[in-house]
């Protein structure tokens, strides 16, 4: 008889009998009422690095244990998503989390890749340019079959890009040629057929020439940035003749290159999410009695628009540029079979203390919709697969 076969091969036994059964116990306690299953209190957001390619966002999840111990049996994992009506910009989720009792912050980092820039803009501006963004969290201990979701209250993100445009102000344009002289007497502006590709804007000039001679006005060209980066040039293809003593309308389509907005976004982000919109304009004007043109800067026409956003509500609030700390939150508990047992609504919950969690050894790596596993969401400073 082998001694050591039979001593320790004993105890390895033992010793798994034993954590076995304090996990079924465990779980047991769970579905006999004894013990609690952990939820999500609260989510705080903000953004973290932003490069060319995504854009971090850090999260701080406020668990609740309820029970007198600290949940570290099993693998209990955390589940995280964030949406911009309704498109998902980014999610993950995080294994192996030690939860100690009462409550206790588990520190996430997701990414948002910014090549799905151009498909919220589309969204938000078809949607009358305005964007909910929403978030949830989920917490499944592992040996146990329940999960508690989280839901906080939405954030609504409106902006009015082209509403200071319409204007009925007089405005001279000084050609600095004693023929050619013009004034602009209305401005108006409004979205036009939105693809995935472009974002056209009519814009309409109603154009008053004081002069005797006609103005001949070849075409109208711009040029767009944001917060000066360019998103679209053209020119009009169609000429306008502005008779003497009358006004015309002069319409000028333009339009915003929707591939170049997650270049835009870069910037957005790293000036405290706040964009200046800028459109500059000229005209190729005819010179009288000849077919020679001269361009015109129609310094007069410069569109200026500050767009603000503040994604996660918390925008203004100090030691933090776009943190969010939520409010008028739901909580589900289900089951694994997809019962509902209890949903609750509550209001924002401040009491945290931050604890280690326990991660699983593995590389963290990143799908192409941008789902990050393995070992949770990808750590600051993580490079994207």
């Amino acid at each position: 008889m082998d001694v050591r076969a039979l001593l320790f091969g004993n105890t390895i036994r033992v010793a798994i009998t034993v954590v076995a059964g304090l996990g079924l116990v465990a779980g047991g306690a769970f579905f006999a009422g004894f013990l609690g299953v952990p939820s999500v209190e609260q989510v705080d957001n903000q953004f973290g690095e932003v490069n060319d390619t995504y854009t971090e966002i850090e999260t701080d999840l406020v668990i609740h244990n309820p029970n007198p111990v600290g949940v570290r049996l099993g693998d209990t994992s955390v589940n995280y998503t964030v949406a911009m009506n309704d498109i998902r910009m980014a999610s993950g989720d995080k294994h192996g989390v030690g939860i100690d009792t009462g409550n206790s912050t588990v520190n996430l980092t997701t990414q948002l890749h910014n090549e799905r820039i151009p498909a919220w803009w589309v969204n938000h501006v078809r949607g009358g340019e305005q964007t909910n963004l929403t978030v949830s969290a989920t917490v499944q201990p592992g040996f146990v079959g329940q999960s508690a979701s989280f839901q906080p209250a939405a954030e609504t993100i409106e902006t009015d890009l082209l509403g200071q445009f319409n204007s009925s102000e007089d405005r001279p344009v000084n050609a600095e040629m004693p023929l050619v002289e013009v004034v602009i007497e209305r401005t108006n502006a409004s979205w036009g057929n939105v693809t995935d590709a472009e974002t056209p804007i009519d814009l309409e000039f109603d154009v008053y020439n004081p002069k005797t001679s006609p103005v001949i006005v070849s075409n109208v060209g711009y040029n767009i940035t944001m917060n000066g980066v360019p998103v679209g040039a053209g020119e009009t293809e169609d000429g306008q003749t502005i008779p003497g003593k009358s006004s015309r309308v002069v319409e000028t389509p333009t339009v915003i290159d929707n591939e170049n907005l997650d270049e835009w976004w870069v910037t957005h982000v790293e000036n405290n999410q706040t964009t200046e919109l800028r459109i500059d304009f000229y005209a190729e004007i005819e010179l009288p009695g000849s077919s020679e043109t001269i361009r015109v800067p129609l310094d007069e026409l410069t569109y200026t628009q500050t767009i603000e956003t503040d994604m996660f509500g918390n925008k203004g609030d100090s030691g933090s540029d776009a943190g969010g700390d939520t409010s008028s939150n739901e909580t589900t508990t289900t089951s694994d079979d997809g019962t509902t047992t209890a949903t609750t609504t509550s209001g924002t919950t401040n009491d945290s203390m931050t604890t280690d969690g326990t991660t699983t050894d593995g590389d963290p790596t990143t799908s192409s919709d941008g789902t990050t596993t393995d070992d949770g969401l990808l750590a600051r400073g993580s490079q994207p697969a």
